[in-house]
Formats: C-alpha cells, structure tokens, sequence
C-alpha cells in the first residue's frame, strides 16, 4: 500500500528581495520527457525551457559525470530567449550540467542531477523540478515506485521561501508532485521512502528569476489601556511592557479623551504585565503599571476567517476582493502581503466593526501568493496561492551577469583611490573628505579623468572604516556618503554595495542612461542586472578594476522600468529601482533656466527665476518637492514670446527639488536643486552604535543611539526588514535618539538607517538573531519608524585630567561647620590649601536618610576655600574633604546635627 504525506519545512535561508516579474519567454512551462526503451540502460534527459540572459549569443553546455569525465549533451536553441537540453547519460549517480552564455554562467548553473538504471527497484524521481525552475511557477517531478513494496512516501521542499506542494497519485506506480517557489534562489527537495532517503535525496535545484514583486500593508488592531495619570507633554517619555514569561515590548504612549495617559500594545500572553514609562530614562510617578490581560483578548490567528473569490482566484487589472471578519480573534496587528509577477496594487477598507474589506490588482498573470497574518501568525490555510489569468502588460526583461573579484587589502600608508562618474558636472564644483575611525577628517584629493570621471584620492592613516564624503555643489552625490575599509573586511555581503547615478531615476528614450555601482565593501561574488520595462534594453558594463563598475542602457520606449541590482542573488539596499523614461525632448531640449540666486534663498519668502525657451513653442509646467518629501505646485507664467517665469514660496530649510517640465517632458538638468536657508544636516556626520546593530535575541528588547551631534536638523527613518515584524519606538537622548526593538523570530535583520534620504556610513546594518521563533517566518517583513530632528550639541569631554602635584597632608581647615551643625541654617568652614600644592577640593556631607541638599564650596582665592552646608535633620553626619584623591588630615569629619 502507498501512503503520500506531503509537508514543506520552515524556511532555513533568510533573505531581503524585492519581488520582480519574469519575462513571458521564461514563464513558459518546463516540461521534461523521459523515454524508456528497451535498448537503453539509463532514462534520457530532456531539460527544455531553460533560461539564458538573452537571445543572439553564444551558448554552449557541458555534462560532468559522476567519474569526473565531461560530456557533451545536444543543445536546442527556442529563438525565444531559452533553451533545451537533451542528454543520453552514459554513467549512474549525480551528474552536473554546466551551461555558459558568452562564456559565463547562466543564473543558476551548473545544475545538479542524479541518474538511475530503469531496473534498479527502487523508488527513484526525475524531473525538471529537481534541478532548476522559475520563481513563481509550477516547478513539476515524478517519483516512480514500481517493485519498491509498501511504504509511506513524504516530500519536503527547503529553501529562501515556503512553496506549497502538491502530490498525485497516478494509479500506475508514479506519483507526480508540484511545488511553486515563491523566490529564486537554492532549494533542497527530500524525498522519503520509508523514513529513508531515496537514491539521490535531497536534490537541489537552482530556482531563477528575479523574483516576485511584492506589496505589503499593514492594519493596526491593539488594545489601550488606560493608566490613570495625567502627564502635560508626552514626547519626552517612552513605554515598554513586560510579560509574565519576561518578554519586553517597546509600546506606543498616547494621550486618552480624559487626559489619561494610555498605552497601545498587542496582547500577547495572559496574566498580569508591567508597563513600565520613563521620562528622560527616570520612571514617572507610579511606574511600573500594572494591567492584567485575559484570554479573550489574546490575538489568535486561527479565529480569523477570510472568505471570497479573491482568495481563491483572480484576473488581471481588475480589483479581486475578498473579506477578512477578525471579530472573533482578539487584538492583534493585520499584515497582508501579495507577492507574484506583477506588483498588485492593494486596497483595504476598514468597516471598524472588526472586519476588513480587501482588494488587490495585478497586472501580469501568473500564480500570487497572499501572505496574511494577525498578531504575527499566519491565519488557517495562508499562505493561499491564488492563479490570476488574463492579458499582461507585454513587459521585456533583460539581465546581465558579471562575476566580480576581491579587491587587495589596502594598507595604512598606501594609496586609497575610490571612482565615480557624474554627467553633466564639473570638476570645479566637485569636493570630498574622508574621516577616519577615530573622527578625523580632512580633505580628499579629486582628479578630473575624462568625461566627467573623477578618482578620489586619500591616504589612509589607520585601519578601519573610513566615510568618504563627495559632494557636487555642497549636496551628498548619490551612493555617498561612502565606506572604506582599511584592513580587512569585516563584514561584506549584498547590504555593503551602493549603486547611484542619474540612470536610476529617470532617462530619454534612445540615449544612454548611466549610473555607478560600487562593490568594494561587498568582497567576492556575481553581481546581478535586470533590466524590466516596456521595451528591452541594451546594457553595456564598464568594469573599472577596483571595485567599481559603470552601466548605461538604452530603452526605445517611454514608460516605467525597474532596475534590479544583485550581489549573489540578493538585492542590493534600495533595488529594485523605478526609472522613468521619457520621450525624446525635441524642441525642450533647447530650454535653458536662467540664473539662480544662491544667497538670501530663505523660508517663507518667494523665489522666482527665468526660464529661457530659446525658440521652443508649447506649454511649461512645474512642481517643488521640499526635503521632507511634500509636493508643490510652482506658479509658472510666459512674461514674452521667448520667456517664462517660475515662482514658487518655499516652507522649509534644505534641499529642494525643482521639476519643469515641456509638454510633459523634463527640460535639460530637471529636477534642480535648489538649497533653501541653512541646511546642515549632514548624514556623514551622524553615527549609530549599540547593541542592538551588533546582536539580539528573539523576545527581549534590544536598543541603538543615532548620534545626530553636529549633524543639524534633518528627517531621521529607521528601518528594520526580518524574518518578523518587530514592535520598536525612538526616544529623544541627549546625544540624539535611542531606537529599541523586540524582534520575534530568529535570522538575519537588517538595520536601515537614512538620514534626509541618503545612507548613514555603515547602513544597512546585519544583526544576526537567536533563540526560539515566537512568530511566524516571513520573507521579508518590514517595521518602520520616522522622526523629525533637532539640532544637538555633543557633550565636549576631557580627554584627561592635568597632572596635578600635591600633598594633602599640609591641607588645613577651621571652623565650627567641622564638628556641630545647626538645623536649617548656613554652618561653615574654611580650607586652607595654599601650602598643599595644586588639585581640585571635594567635599560631601552623608547622614541618617543619605547625602545632604545643600553643599556650596567657594573659592577666595590662592587655595582659600569657603565651604557652606545645610542640614533639614537631625542626627550624625559624615563630612568628607579630600584634596584631589586623598583624604586631608581629620577627614572624615563626625558633625552633629540638632
């Protein structure tokens, strides 16, 4: 008797993507044949419709043999971006096949493969789904149990995401199972036969693509409580509560409709919690709370119910609904993510009587995967995989991929040199600066190569990281602020390359839109890049040798594309990028903007320019963007034939971003960027340091300060991606803001820290987490919190004491204040340290309920010393006087008070 059991085991590979749809060439289905004739020991392999980075080029394969001899297998080309593969194995066991576009891998190869004797006996797989697939297809084996007797058969799929399986029996000894993938990356299929291995399990297979595009929203459902005590200013405190089990939460404060202070939490344990607030660090008056919570409010994700077609199944470009009724559930936060070919726009409407009325909208068709939680644990039968057919958007995809070497160790004294291209600038309006570990900073060296190439030079005089600051006319140039490590590297990965250039924010149809991408930090690997949109694109790479790359692609159609950069199949921090295309400028080619004052540019008061057609005809138009991200509309007016003048009123300091348009389409240079007022907020200048970017463990609350000292005032966002939602808060300190944060599950996060926009030195941060999941896993699951800044002054510290030559042995001192002391009046005495040298007096008074209020120490002059001291209860009290570290003669003094 057969018994099937089919189970998909947690995810054992975290990573942060940024799902994106696959071209229609590659979504076609992978099918395998497998021929069996009598003539022949061995099944044949056809692998068909795998993919390659595109059409044209040279592909060629080769097939390493269990005995370490290489084969050829034919090779079918499809003429439409994939090809095929048909192989006669020759040897039993595990097989590679190793298949080179221009003489470089494709993504995922070499694929691994096992071949068995047709009369073996025993139970065997074969399959496309055993050795590669695409993200977000069907990925298809078959297990044949033909004279293998009785036994249960279990199959389970490990990888960078779950993938729900499904198994047919067919009746005729085969089984066929199905898998869908949601993420690219390397999985391991086991298939068990009587608790044992098959010959070959686990097999691996090399899923690609670049992954599905992904949309989350998040709805708020927690529990207030009332704590019964009025506080007038709220943002100075900061609340966290504690579990029965010790689990601490960071939870929001909130001013209730009576003038209570309340707390927003999700409940998660019953039985009495402590809420504990703090203002400036020091509890408030009756801290810590306590509140009690019973069971029926406890989130519980099983009582959740979803119903409608939505779920189910669904078509592109229309609205799909579905119903979400958590009445029955509790308190807890609502997280909905759809992940699939397209990213689904999603709609939800709260009907706030505990149900929710959802809705999303692909546009490509494809299998989506809804991911839906409350209080951090997926509800009954998510995630649902929902097949949405109907026409797509005609999207083309093109990738290259390079593989990218160390770079040498650099060395204290040696050369550092670090590369950027900038179109249209110059070398003149150029500058950059380097600080070291310790805090120094000097200037850097700029070379103007060729066409706007500029080799920023310094030389090192420590090992560490360094931040590299290159600014073009005093604003951050993108990817900067830069890290540069002295000595080896510490940490390395996808989350250390940076990517900036103007080709990732917009471009002209048929010219060449550029950018940089740096992949120093990172160490070895492949380096990734997709190209998405209307129309394909033509890449060239430009590799510069130390550890930076040029690329620039041309588009033949205007409309909205996605730049995906890799670093070993991750996304780098902020890929996938969106670029728009524009139409070729015709005649807004030729419009010029006349001169812009740069000094008295000030809040609140207008600011008006010039903008020269040049013999243009048409329509301008204009929008400001202020540095906060709020959008504005200018007030653009023709004052002749041949000039326009643009004005607008700007209500906040910094950078501003100024867009003018031609007929819809940007003049040269547009956005500019205008400075308004003083803007010193400067993101290399902020530093971050704690705990809490190093490691942390699931259910206790860890914690970072964000040093903003000599930073200015700026938009500060932190953001923590993980396999877990994690509740966090920001608290103002004296040196800057504290973030703390509660992560659920265990793996890699990822600690994003912005300041006005740009990366501080060393975002993103890795911190690696441990201990039992009290959540469930996600891919990527997203927590955010922003604040707006205050200008903070650092505290100056000394950095050691003068060296001070005395002797406390010649101190003397006189006065009745040495041995009685009277209640609520001044008592004093004086010290005499004229004859003791130099140091510094201190004097401190104890007694029955501990130090006294009131100690005043006066100098009056060539070490005469007054000291004054009251006393509000009777009793014995100890008075010290030490000069410097040393007590003087008679110290300490008995005094007492009555």
């Amino acid at each position: 008797m057969l018994r099937i059991q089919k189970f998909s085991e947690p995810i054992l590979i975290m990573f942060f993507v940024c799902f994106k749809a696959v071209t229609e060439e590659v979504h076609k289905k992978v099918i395998e044949k497998v021929h069996t004739t009598q003539t022949t020991q061995f099944r044949t392999v056809h692998l068909n419709n795998i993919p390659v980075q595109t059409v044209g080029g040279k592909v060629i394969a080769e097939v390493r043999m269990p005995s370490g001899k290489g084969d050829k297998p034919t090779i079918i080309d499809n003429h439409d971006g994939t090809v095929s593969i048909k192989y006669e194995p020759k040897e039993e066991g595990l097989h590679e096949l190793h298949i080179k576009y221009n003489n470089e891998h494709i993504q995922g190869s070499p694929f691994k493969f096992h071949v068995d004797t047709l009369a073996s006996g025993n139970v065997t797989a074969y399959g496309p789904g055993l050795t590669h697939g695409t993200a977000g297809e069907p990925c298809n084996f078959t297990i044949y149990t033909k004279g293998a007797g009785s036994g249960g058969l279990s199959v389970a799929v490990e990888g960078p995401s779950k993938a729900e399986i499904t198994c047919h029996d067919n009746k005729d000894g085969t089984v066929s199972v199905s898998y869908i993938p949601a993420a690219p990356g390397e999985y391991k299929i086991m298939v068990k036969f009587a608790d044992k291995n098959i010959i070959g399990s686990p097999f691996t297979a090399k899923i690609t693509g670049e992954g599905r595009k992904r949309n989350q929203i998040s709805v708020g459902h927690s529990s207030e409580v009332s704590l019964k005590v009025q506080e007038k200013d709220i943002k100075n405190l900061s609340a966290s509560i504690v579990a029965p089990s010790g689990m601490e939460e960071p939870c929001f404060l909130k001013k209730l409709p009576n003038g209570h202070l309340g707390i927003s939490f999700t409940p998660r344990e019953v039985g009495q919690h402590e809420v504990l607030v703090t203002k400036f660090g020091k509890p408030i008056r009756g801290s810590p709370f306590k509140i009690d919570v019973l069971e029926r409010e406890i989130g519980d994700a099983s009582k959740v119910k979803v119903s409608g077609y939505g779920i189910k199944e669904g078509r592109t470009h229309e609205n799909n609904e579905f119903m979400i009724d958590t009445r029955q559930a509790g308190y807890g936060g609502l997280s909905l993510s759809v992940e699939g070919p397209s990213k689904a726009e999603i709609s939800c409407k709260d009907n706030e009587d505990g149900t929710l009325n959802v809705s999303y909208r692909p546009t490509e068709p494809g299998y989506y995967i809804i991911n839906l939680k409350f209080a951090d644990h997926h509800v009954s039968g998510s995630p649902f995989t929902v097949k949405v057919a109907g026409p797509g958007s005609n999207i083309q995809r093109e990738n290259i991929k390079k593989q990218r070497d160390a770079v040498p160790i650099t060395d204290v004294g040696s050369e550092c040199k670090l590369t950027v291209k900038m179109p249209g600038t110059n070398a003149y309006d150029m500058s950059a600066r380097v600080t070291s570990p310790s805090g120094e900073t000097e200037d850097a060296e700029i070379l103007d190569l060729e066409d706007c190439l500029y080799a920023i030079h310094f030389v090192p005089k420590e090992v560490g990281v360094h931040t590299v600051s290159v600014r073009y006319k005093d604003i951050h140039i993108p990817g900067s602020p830069f890290q540069f490590t002295v000595g080896p590297l510490h940490d390395y990965g996808s989350h250390r390359v940076h990517a900036g250039g103007p080709g990732l924010e917009r471009g002209i149809t048929g010219e060449p839109a550029e950018f940089n991408v740096w992949t120093r930090e990172a160490g070895a690997g492949s380096l990734s890049l997709s190209i998405e949109g209307p129309s394909k694109a033509e890449i060239d790479f430009k590799d510069r040798k130390d550890g930076s790359c040029y690329v620039s692609y041309v588009v033949q159609e205007q409309g909205d594309y996605h730049v995906g950069i890799k670093f070993n199949d991750q996304h780098i921090p902020d890929s996938p990028y969106k670029v728009h295309i524009l139409p070729p400028a015709s005649d807004a080619k030729n419009i010029e903007l006349g001169a812009i004052p740069e000094a008295n540019l000030q809040v609140n008061k207008p600011l008006a320019f010039t903008v020269h057609m040049n013999g243009a005809k048409g329509m301008l138009d204009g929008k400001v963007i202020a540095p906060s991200g709020s959008e504005d509309d200018c007030f653009v007016v023709p004052i002749d034939d041949d000039q326009w003048a643009l004005r607008f009123i700007p209500k906040e300091n910094g950078i501003h971003q100024v867009h003018i348009r031609h007929d819809g389409v940007h003049i040269p240079e547009s956005p500019f960027r205008i400075r308004i007022g003083k803007d010193d907020a400067d993101p290399a200048s902020v530093r971050a340091y704690g705990n809490g970017l190093k490691e942390c463990k699931t259910g206790s609350k860890t914690e970072f300060t964000v040093d903003t000292c000599n930073a200015g005032a700026g938009t500060l966002a932190v953001t923590i991606d993980g396999p877990s939602k994690v509740s966090m808060d920001c608290t103002e300190v004296e040196e800057g803001y504290t973030v703390r944060y509660t992560p659920l599950a265990p793996g890699d996060y990822f600690v994003i820290i912005k300041y006005n926009g740009y990366h501080i030195a060393g975002s993103p941060f890795r911190v690696r987490c441990t201990g039992p999941s009290m959540a469930d896993f996600g891919e990527h699951e997203t927590s955010s919190v922003i604040v707006e800044t205050v200008t903070k002054q650092a505290r100056q510290k000394a950095e050691s004491l003068p060296r001070f030559h005395s002797n406390a042995n010649r101190v003397t001192c006189k006065g009745m204040g040495l041995k009685k002391a009277y209640l609520h009046k001044q008592n004093t005495f004086t010290v005499n340290c004229g004859d003791a040298g130099n140091n510094l007096l201190y004097v401190s008074i104890y007694g029955p309920k501990g130090p006294s209020d009131e100690v005043f120490v006066k100098h009056l002059g060539r070490n005469m010393y007054q000291v004054n001291y009251v006393l509000k209860e009777s009793g014995e009290y100890v008075l010290v006087v030490k000069w410097g570290e040393e007590h003087i003669p008679g110290s300490p003094f008995k005094v007492e008070a009555s």
